[in-house]
């Protein structure tokens, strides 16, 4: 067996970020600088809508409708009220037509039509004191905002007998785009002082506590400037700077408090300033560079749908991800190298202390925590299948799950867009501007067309046909459902319409066609990403401990975790309890991709906790051998500092969940509460029951996955014998052999773990 001797060893890492650390902070802050002008105006230039398969059979018939019959999808409406008199009123009718006109008249508006001027029964309120003109803005999603702004402030308000307001979907997604970037200023001035003064709280000194936040604050301007140059070549959802805000300053702070929190553990054994860092970046550096890629994975599950709303958020999560570690394994240490031990300067907490002795980052809270782990494991089966039962309860609402759309209903009751529509919904006949349309392809008699409607008009979900319009080989038809625009009567008539018999070929689009389509693209996708994050996320976790049950283990309590978060958003968000007191309008549905957006972010982030144990947990266990030792070891270790992360992450999310557009208070909030129950419940209470029940058997596997982890495996142990814990040296026999590769820190550390 091969003895360890010498002081720690400092490896290339270490000696490459810390030879001009002077020089690298100044680099970083030339980059962030540039960051900041790169990632400029990146909101602009996002789209707010992405729902939608590119591929699907309603995507490509609105692309033809709007080659062919540029009029035929209005996306703009104005509602106007008259009042207490009727629209048919000759003054009203007057304005009205005077109105549209002016409309017809604006530059990139077409389609420009009005109840007063084709007296359509469907764009005239059942009570007659309402109705609509209707047009459509042409261009991308900027420059239809662009115009609306507009035309917008000229149309908008009193005009002689009449009061107009605006709707329609360009109308929706406009205010949606705004309120978003509004919020996300507002989320960000509620977050920035509450996350300075917990981490303040942790850390005792201020100087250490900046050092997190520094970190967050690149990482977000590293990903905007990112986001701004996708732009570039592909769509970006505005809803995308949410999990950039989040994941940066969450991510960022959970990595630094790691790397810091290990390093002031160092420098209180006496260890200097450079090879403390080394045995920080040997241990948490590589650790926090396994957490990063957990994450990732969790996140790049979602390149394999095909809406760009979800590809978007893979493109920000990712990009945060990695610049985060990024910063935490190069600019942190060479801050660190600077500080030296000023990095406990100004240590606010004596302040409160009142002449208390001082106790050290390792025995605050870490004897609380050692009693907890140990309560748990003497009673391992009775806290294994609580904790469960708990967990599954709580997710039984996400059963009665119904997949809807986003639409007007996101924005706050009072925005003007979402007035004009529930306008529409509790007034109208049908629904006017929500429609199906019937795009028909190939040669046809007039008498073919009539015939097709006839069928069409039977269908019991069917309230009126309007069309066809005919050009050339082409026409189309309007399908207006008997209830609203995407319920479950609209979502069947999709159905039959493409079930319908024609002469022709036919493609249906539409609101509810959208839907329809967006659920079985991610239906079809869905086993896909399983698969894949199952996959990478067991080969990752298996590197980390060598261990078969483990990653299983980590899979099964993680997915666990996150039953509580679904449960709620079902509860909460689709059948409106707690609206009043949050603010928000339940559409009675839960837009179809947030499940899979919260899934992969939220799963992504228990990894993240989870590695962060395991690696503990897997150190103490390669030094001593001892199972239930090495389980209360790594909870005495980490559990504040998970807990901690977890809170501050939730500070975050819930400032995001503060938006007043509801999907986004329903990602932060959602997502808040699966942190809390990951660190609070599962790291806890469930993972070190569940080990002590495995026990041992814990960290067996077959004799040639031994020796694969053996040659590739990353671990956080290090391969002098650790010095952490107590400060006393301990003997390679009872650490198990090994030896580090050439490259140094974060490469990997081969060697036989030790009662493996």
């Amino acid at each position: 067996m091969t003895e360890v001797n010498g002081p720690p060893r400092v490896g290339r890492w270490t000696r490459l970020v810390t030879a001009r650390p002077r020089l690298s902070l100044l680099a970083a802050l030339v980059l962030t600088l540039l960051a900041v002008l790169a990632g400029s105006g990146v909101a602009d230039r996002l789209g707010a809508g992405g729902w939608e398969d590119p591929d699907a059979e309603s995507t490509y018939a609105t692309k033809a409708l709007k080659r062919e019959f540029p009029d035929s999808q209005p996306n703009l409406l104005l509602l106007v009220d008259a009042g207490d008199a009727s629209v048919d009123d000759p003054a009203v009718a007057a304005e009205a037509r005077r109105l549209t006109a002016r409309l017809a008249a604006e530059k990139d508006i077409t389609g420009v039509g009005s109840y007063w001027s084709a007296t359509s029964p469907a764009l005239r309120a059942e009570d007659g004191h309402e109705a609509l003109i209707a047009a459509r803005i042409t261009g991308d999603e900027k420059q239809m905002g662009e115009t609306l702004d507009r035309v917008a402030p000229s149309l908008r308000g009193t005009h002689g007998p009449v009061k107009v307001e605006i709707g329609g979907i360009v109308a929706v997604r406009h205010e949606m785009q705004t309120i978003i970037q509004e919020d996300l200023t507002r989320a960000e001035m509620i977050a920035l002082p509450i996350t300075l003064l917990l981490l303040v709280m942790v850390f005792g000194s201020a100087i250490a506590a900046l050092l997190p936040l520094g970190i967050g604050i690149v990482a977000i301007l590293g990903t905007n400037a990112v986001l701004r140059g996708l732009t570039e070549f592909t769509d970006v959802s505005i809803f995308a700077m949410n999990l950039t805000t989040a994941l940066g300053l969450g991510l960022a702070i959970d990595y630094a408090l790691f790397i810091v929190r290990r390093f002031r553990e160092e420098l209180a054994t006496g260890a200097d300033p450079l090879t403390a860092i080394g045995t920080t970046l040997r241990t948490a550096g590589r650790t926090v560079l396994f957490s990063a890629l957990t994450v990732a994975v969790s996140l790049a599950a979602m390149l394999l749908f095909p809406q760009y709303f979800l590809r978007s958020f893979a493109y920000a999560g990712m990009a945060v991800v990695l610049l985060a570690a990024a910063a935490a394994l190069i600019l942190l240490p060479a801050a660190l190298i600077v500080l030296g031990h000023r990095v406990n300067s100004l240590d606010l907490r004596r302040l409160f202390r009142r002449g208390a002795p001082k106790k050290t980052e390792a025995q605050d809270g870490g004897t609380a925590w050692a009693r907890t782990a140990t309560l748990v494991m003497r009673r391992a089966p009775f806290f294994a299948l609580g904790t469960t039962a708990v967990l599954v309860l709580l997710g039984l609402p996400f059963l009665g799950v119904k997949f809807g759309t986003a639409d007007d209903r996101q924005l706050p009751a009072s925005a003007e867009s979402h007035v004009v529509q529930q306008h529409l919904r509790d007034g109208f006949p049908g629904s006017p501007g929500g429609g199906l349309e019937v795009l028909a392809e190939g040669s046809a008699t007039p008498a073919q067309y009539v015939s097709y409607k006839e069928r069409i008009a039977a269908l019991p979900e069917v309230l009126r046909v309007d069309g066809p319009l005919v050009k050339g080989d082409s026409a189309y038809f309007t399908v207006q459902p008997r209830g609203e625009a995407v319920d479950d009567g609209a979502q069947r008539l999709v159905g039959e319409l493409r079930s319908t018999k024609a002469p022709f070929d036919t493609k249906v689009t539409g609101t509810a066609a959208v839907l329809v389509d967006s659920k079985h693209a991610i239906g079809d996708r869905l086993p896909w990403a399983a698969v894949f994050i199952t996959i990478v996320t067991l080969l990752l976790v298996f590197l980390l401990t060598g261990s078969v049950l483990i990653p299983i283990q980590a899979v099964l309590l993680n997915a666990l975790s996150l039953t509580a978060m679904f449960g709620a958003v079902v509860w909460v968000f689709q059948d409106g309890h707690l609206s009043g007191l949050l603010g928000f309008t339940s559409p009675g549905s839960i837009e179809t991709t947030l499940p899979v957006l919260m899934f992969c972010v939220a799963f992504g982030l228990s990894m993240d906790y989870g590695v962060f144990l395991l690696s503990r947990i897997k150190e103490e266990y390669d030094r001593t051998g001892d199972h239930e030792e090495a389980v209360r070891h790594g909870l005495q270790r980490t559990g504040g500092l998970i807990t901690a992360a977890a809170v501050i992450l939730a500070v975050v999310m819930v400032a995001i969940g503060t938006s007043r557009v509801t999907n986004t208070k329903m990602l932060g909030l959602g997502i808040a509460l699966a942190v809390l129950m990951d660190a609070m419940i599962v790291r806890s209470l469930l993972v070190p029951a569940v080990m002590r029940l495995t026990g041992r058997a814990t960290w067996w596997a077959p004799a040639p996955l031994r020796r694969f982890h053996e040659r590739f495996g990353l671990s956080e142990g290090e391969a002098e014998p650790p010095r952490g814990a107590t400060g006393d040296d301990v003997p390679a026999e009872e650490y198990g052999e090994g030896t580090a590769d050439a490259s140094g820190d974060l490469r990997t550390i081969r060697r036989t773990s030790g009662g493996t």
